[in-house]
């Protein structure tokens, strides 16, 4: 009986501490932001207005996978004829290709806050793979206390393998991605 008793006790541990918490993303407190040079001399910089961001780790935000998705038709760089430019087939082609996903497939702890995650992303309907390095700024615990989280994450993507702008050679072939975000405890 006691031999039950300790397993009994010993998994209900183990689910504990290896529990899965879903997190969302606040929207009102993230943004999604590139940058890409403009003849090598300045750089072009915008965001993207509409996006969801979900993310399971476990209370204290440990290991986190991330579920991205982006809508590619809410690009702002504050300039209608570049961002109708960037929406067409010669960039993000939105008609054909609505959205820029991102599914992360393993996490690696660095030092300290800092880590890195790698997964699929998908442009244009390319699906390549993907490295974002993030650093979690902290957790504080919201109201009706739930949890928040809050994250910083950076990539560089070389656009010409997503075919977005190929041969568009004033615009530089690396864009550096920014994900700001406040991830909320469901």
């Amino acid at each position: 009986m006691k031999k039950i008793v300790l397993t009994l006790i010993a998994f209900v541990t183990f689910v504990n501490v290896n529990a899965q918490t879903t997190w969302k993303v606040d929207k009102a407190h993230s943004s999604i932001t590139f940058s890409v040079s403009h003849f090598m001399i300045s750089e072009v910089t915008g965001h993207f207005g509409k996006f969801d961001i979900t993310s399971t780790s476990n209370d204290k935000f440990e290991e986190p996978k991330f579920d991205v998705s982006i809508d590619a038709s809410t690009i702002n760089t504050n300039q209608s004829g570049r961002d109708n430019h960037l929406k067409s087939a010669d960039f993000f082609d939105v008609a054909n290709h609505a959205n820029i996903t991102f599914k992360s497939e393993s996490y690696k702890q660095l030092e300290g806050k800092e880590f890195e995650t790698t997964g699929k992303i998908t442009i244009k309907g390319i699906t390549k793979d993907v490295v974002f390095k993030g650093k979690l700024n902290g957790i504080i615990e919201g109201r009706e206390g739930k949890k928040k989280a809050g994250l910083k994450l950076t990539s560089v993507i070389k656009r010409e393998d997503f075919n977005v702008g190929k041969g568009m050679n004033p615009v530089g072939k690396d864009v550096e991605v920014t994900v700001n975000i406040e991830m909320n405890e469901q």
